[in-house]
């Protein structure tokens, strides 16, 4: 494992062994991931290649116990993905290239949903998200021309979480697993 990631994974389980609730823990890991995602010198090849026809989500660690999970994203051009929630707490940090965020209100059945505001997230830019504060967004690629890598790091194995996608003119909800792009 690479050294910053080695880093990171350590302040995420001396965090846990604090037992924080949910807000401490997004508190106290900001400046941990903040480091990680300050400069991108340290992401192995395997896990920043695109694919030509769908986002790339690589495993990179998952903790023994299945508390979290650390995953790269891998936008090729214009990649996006549907609007979608996550259902546990998650961190976004963007490493190169940039991406959109477009967050929704919580959907009512039959009802189109509401947009709740736009965020581009730059390198070294991070965003929050967890049921409690805010999981339901649509997020996509800013080039058209280019790939774009973010880190997450997720509150579960989130490849075996059963999640919601929505379709946005309707707010009719359907389960999926999101599994990985490698065997980790």
């Amino acid at each position: 494992m690479q050294n910053k990631l080695q880093t990171f994974v350590e302040a995420i389980n001396e965090t846990l062994a604090g037992n924080p609730s949910e807000e401490e823990l997004l508190d106290q890991l900001k400046g941990p991931f903040g480091e990680l995602i300050a400069k991108d010198d340290w992401l192995e090849e395997r896990y920043a290649q695109p694919h030509p026809d769908y986002y790339q989500q690589y495993l990179m660690h998952l903790d023994p116990q299945e508390r979290f999970s650390v995953v790269s994203f891998v936008w090729g051009p214009g990649q996006k993905t549907p609007v979608h929630n996550h259902t546990v707490w998650g961190m976004v940090g963007m490493l190169r290239g940039a991406e959109i965020s477009t967050r929704y209100a919580a959907p009512q059945p039959g009802t189109e949903m509401q947009i709740l505001g736009e965020d581009r997230l730059e390198p070294g830019m991070m965003d929050l998200v967890s049921p409690a504060i805010g999981d339901i967004h649509a997020v996509r690629n800013a080039f058209d021309d280019q790939p774009s890598i973010s880190i997450h790091v997720y509150g579960a194995n989130i490849g075996k979480v059963s999640r919601n996608v929505f379709d946005p003119t309707t707010g009719m909800r359907k389960d999926f697993v999101s599994g990985f792009s490698n065997a980790g």
